[in-house]
């Protein structure tokens, strides 16, 4: 930032390490250090085995990390440690769904974060419920347009709404794949996620005579046991007609499956806690795949660029789907404002320049 006589400092406080498993929180962290190099960022690290992809620049602050989950004992060290720097830094950027623990945090920022002026881009919101309970923690930036309409209206105050960005140079667009058409539902294994609609959805579109194959691939949560869970998803989908599925666990190379399908199932009943812009969409968009979406809220921004059917109604989702796979016109067009909308309004340049103004604001 011009003008200043050193760099600012600013702290990134997450709940677990920046290089670890990349939740939405660590993306939108790791996209602001990538955007702003004229800012001296502090960040936390997995220790003792930090990954190979560490990211770039700034001032890693080591946390004992297991695997780089965000677990307790993960959360605990980042909480602490961000008390600490949060005491050398001039501004402090938290990442932090409002969870069930996030109320407690908010009451304590005082003590934790002390008079340092503080940005707080909530991710996602586990239950609105809970933001009756949350105390702001300084300036607020939510995903998108609905979120900060649900922040506003529970007193947050000063709302801004910075969309995710996606970097359209390492997601670019790509010519639609021949062969069997391929579907794909990418979540986790939340209650009301998304996966069982998905199933019934396709097994509704194989009904009316649509032939493809079904991939899903499932992220688990700690404490949960995913082979199970996976297991669970497989007996769902032969119980449906389903004979040509295949039930992943977490895809370490998203950009080459996205390549090799045609469509992205996403219906989620209720996101619980995950992006409102979920970056799985974003990067199906960018890579020119039609996306299906539920009509929460939240994906509103997305516009004609999307097809939507009511949440938790697998008829209408599998009937769409069905409708898409049978029309490679409407294929080719989705694709096309698809990418376009990536490019308009979730680009690095715009993301860049939103947040690199606020902080200016909040350091002036």
């Amino acid at each position: 930032m011009p003008g200043a006589e050193r760099r600012p400092r600013v702290l990134l406080l997450t709940g677990g390490p920046l290089d670890g498993v990349a939740g939405c929180d660590v993306r939108l962290a790791t996209s602001v250090l990538q955007s702003l190099p004229d800012v001296d960022f502090f960040w936390f690290t997995q220790w003792p085995h930090p990954r190979r992809d560490t990211p770039r620049g700034g001032r890693p602050v080591r946390i004992v990390s297991r695997g780089g989950m965000p677990r307790l004992p993960e959360r605990v060290q980042a909480t602490l440690g961000g008390a600490v720097f949060a005491r050398r830094v001039d501004l402090v950027h938290a990442f932090l769904s409002v969870g069930r623990v996030f109320p407690v945090f908010s009451w304590l920022r005082p003590l934790l974060l002390g008079g340092r002026p503080v940005v707080h881009t909530v991710p996602g919101v586990l239950d609105t419920g809970l933001l009756a309970r949350v105390r702001p923690l300084g300036t607020t930036v939510a995903l998108s347009e609905s979120m900060a309409r649900r922040l506003r209206a529970a007193d947050f105050g000063d709302v801004r709404v910075v969309p995710p960005m996606v970097a359209l140079d390492e997601w670019p667009y790509l010519p639609r794949p021949g062969g069997l058409p391929t579907v794909l539902f990418a979540g986790h294994h939340d209650p009301h996620g998304g996966a069982e609609v998905s199933i019934d959805a396709a097994a509704e579109a194989r009904r009316a005579g649509s032939d493809f194959r079904l991939v899903l691939a499932m992220r688990g949560r700690p404490g949960q046991d995913p082979e199970a869970l996976n297991e669970a998803l497989r007996e769902r989908a032969g119980a449906a007609g389903l004979v040509d599925v295949e039930v992943r666990g977490y895809v370490e190379d998203m950009r080459a499956l996205l390549a090799s399908v045609h469509v992205l199932l996403f219906p989620p009943v209720a996101l619980g806690g995950r992006a409102d812009i979920p970056f799985t969409v974003l990067h199906a968009l960018a890579t020119g795949r039609p996306a299906i979406l539920s009509d929460l809220p939240q994906f509103a921004d997305f516009g004609p660029a999307v097809l939507r059917a009511p949440a938790g109604d697998a008829r209408r989702t599998g009937q769409q789907l069905a409708w898409l796979l049978d029309r490679p016109r409407s294929w080719d067009m989705l694709a096309d404002r698809g990418r376009s909308l990536v490019e308009d309004h979730f680009g690095p340049e715009r993301f860049a320049a939103r947040y690199a103004a606020l902080y200016r604001e909040l350091l002036s």
